[in-house]
């Protein structure tokens, strides 16, 4: 129930808003009104301003108490004054109602002020501007907004509404002109129709073109490149609904602006001009009713969890469109680029109606079977078969307990036939129905998603000899899986990775892990974000003993560069050596969770020297990795492999103040693979 009133109060103040400020620039379109025919539908309008910024003020009231209802879980504690006062003092949402209020209550002032002033074209246009301020305070509390507060942020959402204010605002002014003057039909208020249409076509045009550019703009922050929610979330199914009416109401205007404008303007007798106009008023009350419609779901939208926050339990469909599983076959790439010229042709046609002056349904029918066709070429050929896990968000996070439970259970289950680095040449795979495919060199993993994999795993593929597990191995277990064979191929694509960083171009994602030292410290990989380079050492004993030494008498260069050394033991050390090698060493050594570190540290041991692809692979006796202050993996070290050196210690305090440097602001890496 609160819920719902909730969406009524923002849909109640949001439509009286928007309704001051675009029938303020429709007043002030037609400009200095001083016809006597005109003004008194014009004072009729003026006299309901002060009503409409009451209704805005009595809607964000109603909006007010219900976010104490929310937050109190009742609608009889909202009206408490002390319930209310703590949503104004403690919440953001308080602090901005605050000052929405504040600035509704400056456009009233300044609507009772010039009341009975002279209707001018600049007092509109400042009315307009002054119901702008509210609609942009609000935006302050959108989602896009709530993020990140910035300027940057809040200007396509903020530019969305106001234009959107602009349009939809100015409707009931263009109706309530239309009923009166076709009530009072003449050659006067035929030449006033016309050309208060021909000046609100010549701006309503780029207003919905620009509506159109930031709505998708807003979509794109809110969806976050995950747009298979739009058809598996409850925000992507109401932003289908915003799009079929807004459809709707582009058909519409395309026919009054094509067809029965042109007819009302070129009208010579009053017959023909009163037929056209009653059609207009038609069209444009069904648009009207279909924008309040639009306002309401944006109001629902805005309330709902984005598209990027909402998980994917259940993708409804049988297939999905992916360019990365599908692109590079010849057949592929010529098809769907023949449907983008069909596309485009469609494009074309619309243009060329238009010149032709085509009549409404050529001109709706030809360029709209053309787009069908299109699609019908171009989408089958990147589309692949789907399941209801495909999307589903993993539950278990990348890390190194994971990958290294992952691989264990590749051993046990999956070597036979994928082969001991997942190139596909185990010793059964010559006597399998299908091809395997190679999960170590090609992108077979990236090319599907997480959900692909695990469904894989857990029913076995249609048509192939690949079984499922799901009597086999439990829930984790499969997830496990999945986490290793993305680890198994990023550790492939970070061959490229070499002693020297390559700047500002953080790409590899390395797994999070857990750690506990000798000293009795310990933490997780994400603590040194923001504060810390790490250098991650994976020695042998005592085959780095020197290693070992070297980095000790250089600890504090490196604690002078803001550099974390963690040392990882490699294979089994008792806790003797460990100490004995601890009491020389300042930096700390891992003691749990170190076994599972160095086998999924040890995917990246490939180089592009020493690709390692034959057999079982071996894993060196030394290892060094450089990860930045936000997450990435940047360089690495394999002193049998590779002939730059970090033995010149001061090469190394090179590449980490270069990193230092570094200037770039990117978002931490994703602790889950998808």
């Amino acid at each position: 129930m609160i819920e719902v009133v909730a969406a009524f109060a923002r849909w109640f103040q949001l439509t009286a808003n928007i309704t001051v400020l675009g029938s303020c620039v429709f007043l002030a379109i037609i400009g200095n009104v001083r016809n006597s025919l005109t003004r008194p539908w014009i004072e009729r309008i003026d006299r309901f301003f002060p009503w409409l910024v009451i209704s805005t003020l009595v809607g964000l009231l109603l909006i007010l108490v219900t976010t104490a209802g929310q937050a109190s879980g009742s609608l009889i504690n909202a009206v408490k004054p002390d319930v209310l006062l703590g949503v104004l003092q403690d919440t953001r949402m308080g602090h901005i109602w605050l000052g929405r209020v504040t600035l509704v209550l400056v456009l009233m002032a300044f609507v009772l002020y010039f009341r009975n002033k002279t209707r001018t074209r600049w007092r509109y246009l400042l009315c307009a501007t002054f119901a702008t301020f509210p609609l942009i305070a609000g935006s302050l509390a959108s989602h896009t907004a709530a993020e990140e507060l910035s300027f940057i942020a809040v200007l396509p959402y903020a530019l969305h509404i106001i234009l959107a204010g602009i349009w939809l605002g100015a409707l009931p002014a263009l109706l309530f002109m239309l009923s009166v003057f076709i009530k009072q039909e003449n050659s006067t208020t035929n030449t006033t129709v016309k050309q208060t249409f021909q000046r609100f076509s010549s701006i309503a045009f780029p207003i919905m073109l620009l509506i159109v550019v930031t709505g998708f703009i807003v979509a794109d922050r809110t969806f976050d490149d995950s747009y298979a929610a739009i058809f598996a979330t409850p925000y992507g199914w109401i932003l289908n609904a915003k799009l079929v009416i807004l459809a709707i109401i582009l058909m519409i205007a395309t026919s009054v602006r094509s067809n029965w404008l042109p007819r009302l303007i070129q009208s010579e007798g009053a017959e023909r001009a009163l037929i056209s106009a009653k059609h207009i008023l038609k069209l444009v009350r069904v648009e009207y009713i279909l924008a309040l419609g639009l306002l309401l779901l944006a109001t629902i939208l805005s309330n709902t969890t984005p598209a990027k926050h909402a998980p994917i339990d259940e993708w409804p469909l049988p297939f999905r469109l992916s360019f990365d599983a599908t692109w590079g076959v010849t057949s592929v790439m010529i098809q769907f680029w023949i449907g983008v010229t069909v596309f485009l042709t469609a494009c074309a046609a619309i243009r060329l109606g238009r010149i032709k002056k085509w009549n409404l349904k050529r001109l709706i029918f030809i360029p709209l079977a053309l787009m069908i066709t299109s699609l019908a070429i171009a989408l089958p050929p990147i589309a692949i078969e789907a399941y209801p896990e495909t999307y589903q968000k993993t539950p278990v996070p990348y890390d190194a307990v994971s990958i290294a439970n992952g691989e264990k259970l590749y051993r046990e289950n999956c070597v036979a036939c994928h082969g001991p680095q997942g190139k596909g040449n185990g010793i059964l795979s010559r006597t399998l129905s299908t091809l395997l495919p190679d999960m170590l060199m090609e992108p077979h993993v990236e090319a599907h998603t997480a959900g692909d994999l695990y469904h894989w795993i857990t029913f076995g593929m249609e048509d192939t000899d690949m079984p499922g597990y799901a009597d086999k191995l439990t829930e984790e277990d499969r997830w496990d899986l999945v986490n290793f064979f993305h680890a198994l191929y990023r550790g492939y694509q970070s061959r490229i990775i070499t002693p020297e960083i390559v700047p500002n171009k953080p790409f590899i994602i390395p797994p999070s892990f857990y750690y506990g030292t000798n000293d009795g410290s310990g933490g997780v990989l994400q603590d040194f974000r923001e504060q810390n380079t790490v250098l991650l050492v994976l020695f042998s004993w005592p085959e780095s003993k020197d290693r070992l030494k070297q980095l000790s008498v250089a600890y504090e260069k490196f604690n002078k560069k803001s550099t974390a050394i963690l040392a990882v033991p490699k294979g089994n050390i008792d806790i003797e050596t460990i100490e004995q090698i601890a009491n020389v060493m300042p930096f700390p050594i891992v003691t749990q969770g170190a076994a599972e570190i160095v086998s999924s540290y040890a995917l990246s041991r490939r180089t592009l020297s020493h690709p390692d692809i034959i057999g079982s692979g071996k894993v060196p006796d030394h290892m060094e990795f450089l990860i930045d202050q936000h997450g990435y993996l940047r360089a690495r070290w394999i002193p049998s492999a590779d002939e730059f050196k970090w033995n010149d210690i001061d090469a190394l305090i090179k590449q980490i103040s270069l990193l230092n440097q570094e200037s770039i602001k990117i978002p931490p890496p994703d602790d889950y693979v998808y």
